[in-house]
């Protein structure tokens, strides 16, 4: 199985028509995707790669039967292409632009607290590589072809050691079953949290990659939920060993402004609460199959 997205998941890609979102939407096509409609205000009626392009969200909902969106929106506009997907009924929204303002993003977090918890859309991002069930659906703007499918799950604030994880767990025979980019921005649709509560109770996932980086308190929120509630091994990594503190790195959520930020400090936190941590980036896969070994030798 699979969290979030597989092989029957109808998806809609907004902003389809622009060079990036074009780009994209042919290589999610490609892999196997189910991309069934797309999204450019005055563009409808026309198609791209063979799907076809509506006016509005709300249009091609019930035009296509979408359930998960990607958005390729550029920031002045993307809380509010993610508010249209909202309203129109998409259950998963994923946004990967980089650069929304946090003012906005407040707002849409705002926005669906309207919603009740249980029709309350999930969103991934922004600023995030998106989400790859390999071998069944690719969200996002990963390379698919280093994935390999398997029972590993992952959830990580970096696109790249995404990749780099999923290259390494390749190498070693481990596939995975889903991988989710959450972003790296200070305000994120969803946490480390959502998205590890799902992969507990999916059944054919075994373990969990979580790679954090400095900034913020999502790590250690995290690891304390995870010493109560996760039945299956998580192996932990933070980014950003040696990072000044009070300079960006990167995302707009990587600063150390506080106690408990830095890279140091969230791993000491990890371990406290039983995680395995990686020692470096070079040793996720190398990790995992250690800590995969010692647990089926314990069955």
């Amino acid at each position: 199985m699979s969290i979030l997205i597989d092989e029957k998941t109808p998806i809609l890609v907004q902003g389809i028509t622009g060079d990036k979102g074009s780009f994209h939407a042919r290589e999610m096509v490609e892999y196997g995707s189910r991309v069934v409609a797309g999204v450019t205000p005055g563009k409808g009626g026309r198609s791209e790669h063979g799907v076809p392009v509506f006016d509005t969200v709300r249009q091609a909902v019930r035009e296509t039967g979408a359930e998960a969106s990607i958005t390729f929106v550029a920031p002045p506009f993307a809380a509010d292409a993610i508010m249209e997907a909202a309203d129109a009924g998409i259950r998963l929204i994923c946004s990967i632009t980089d650069g929304i303002p946090a003012q906005d993003m407040m707002r849409v977090k705002r926005y669906l607290r309207r919603y009740p918890k249980e029709r309350r859309p999930m969103v991934v991002g922004p600023n995030c590589a998106g989400i790859i069930s390999p071998g069944k659906s690719m969200l996002g703007i990963m390379p698919g072809h280093i994935y390999l499918k398997g029972n590993i799950g992952v959830i990580s604030r970096s696109g790249t050691l995404g990749y780099e994880a999923a290259a390494q767990m390749k190498a070693v025979g481990l596939g995975i079953s889903t991988s989710v980019g959450i972003g790296g921005d200070p305000i994120n649709g969803s946490s480390f949290l959502d998205h590890l509560a799902l992969f507990e109770e999916d059944p054919d996932t075994e373990a969990v990659l979580m790679i954090g980086e400095i900034g913020g308190p999502q790590e250690a929120e995290a690891a304390a939920w995870i010493q109560k509630n996760m039945s299956k091994p998580v192996v932990g990594f933070v980014a950003g060993l040696t990072a000044p503190k009070g300079r960006k790195m990167g995302h707009a959520g990587a600063i150390i402004s506080a106690a408990g930020d830095s890279a140091g400090e969230k791993a000491e936190i990890m371990r406290s609460y039983g995680l395995t941590v990686a020692p470096s980036p070079g040793a996720f896969g190398t990790t995992m199959a250690e800590v995969m070994a010692t647990r089926r030798k314990a069955a």
